[in-house]
């Protein structure tokens, strides 16, 4: 049996004439050049399935359209690329194509005081669609912070006052005891209690994006909430940290606010989703604040 026999069941007629929102494949592994740096991929390739008698769609059409994305580095002009090939090799067949790519990005940051420097990795996702010829980009990035509540500090600042008080109260006040009562742990009887927390954003692209400005919406993030989780650091980073976190207090509420301005200043994005999610130390929950602009699903 040669080629030309070869049967092809997906060119058969479906027995049913429903058409299909999303057919393709997920999960691909696949080199792809992101931010200047080749990084590891899981890609999700997809067409609509507009053609209600068409029993399914060339999945290996998809597949070998993705080898572009391993030749230049990734943009949405690229990624419109890859999406034309996937409707013009499914001519009469689809109408919309979808293409999600997920990785992590590796970005050397160096520490707030000392010369030492570390990696660390930023899952992102960029999305791209295309339906009747209209084409849109949307990043997910998730971004890692330290929040300190502002309420667990305040009940620590009154019960360093009373602790003073009780110190105090009927001895002449020396500046050298001062000092040594402020450096002790007999002075410092709380402390505010933190967490590791996460910033979730789902950003849309104008149009006229020609690139992906990752590193820079995650350094505008990072700077915005000024508590970004260090790499390698020294007792001095570690003091410039507690220093970040004591200027920065925060519920998820002000992060979210905190996030909604820095990003509505950025000229690359067209709408966004933002989720705080602060993973609370002091309960066995997450305290959670959402905020959005011009934010709704195309």
């Amino acid at each position: 049996m040669n080629a030309l026999t070869l049967p092809d069941i997906a060119v058969q007629s479906s027995h049913q004439s429903i058409s299909l929102d999303w057919v393709g494949m997920c999960g691909i592994v696949l080199p792809i050049l992101l931010e200047g740096q080749r990084v590891n991929a899981r890609v999700d390739a997809g067409v609509s399935l507009d053609d209600c008698e068409a029993r399914g769609i060339h999945m290996s059409r998809l597949y070998l359209a993705l080898e572009m994305l391993e030749q230049e580095g990734l943009s949405p002009a690229l990624m419109r690329r890859v999406l034309d090939n996937f409707l013009a090799s499914h001519g009469g067949l689809a109408n919309s194509a979808f293409l999600k790519i997920h990785s992590n990005l590796l970005i050397k940051r160096p520490a707030l005081v000392s010369q030492l420097a570390g990696w660390k990795g930023y899952p992102v996702s960029i999305e791209a669609q295309v339906t009747n010829d209209v084409f849109h980009v949307e990043l997910k990035i998730e971004v890692l912070y330290s929040s300190t509540c502002p309420c667990s500090a305040a009940l620590a600042r009154q019960l360093i006052q009373q602790q003073f008080i009780g110190d105090f109260a009927d001895q002449p006040l020396q500046h050298a005891d001062l000092l040594t009562w402020l450096g002790s742990t007999k002075g410092i009887v709380a402390t505010p209690h933190s967490q590791r927390s996460t910033a979730q954003l789902q950003l849309r692209l104008h149009d006229y994006v020609d690139n992906l400005p990752l590193i820079a919406i995650i350094n505008d993030t990072e700077a915005a909430l000024g508590t970004a989780v260090q790499t390698a650091v020294k007792r001095a980073d570690e003091q410039a940290f507690a220093l970040a976190n004591g200027q920065n207090l925060m519920f998820c509420e002000d992060a979210a606010r905190r996030m909604n301005s820095a990003l509505k200043r950025s000229p690359e994005i067209q709408a966004f989703h933002v989720r705080m999610v602060h993973a609370e130390s002091l309960h066995a929950h997450d305290a959670v604040a959402e905020t959005s602009h011009r934010w709704s699903r195309p």
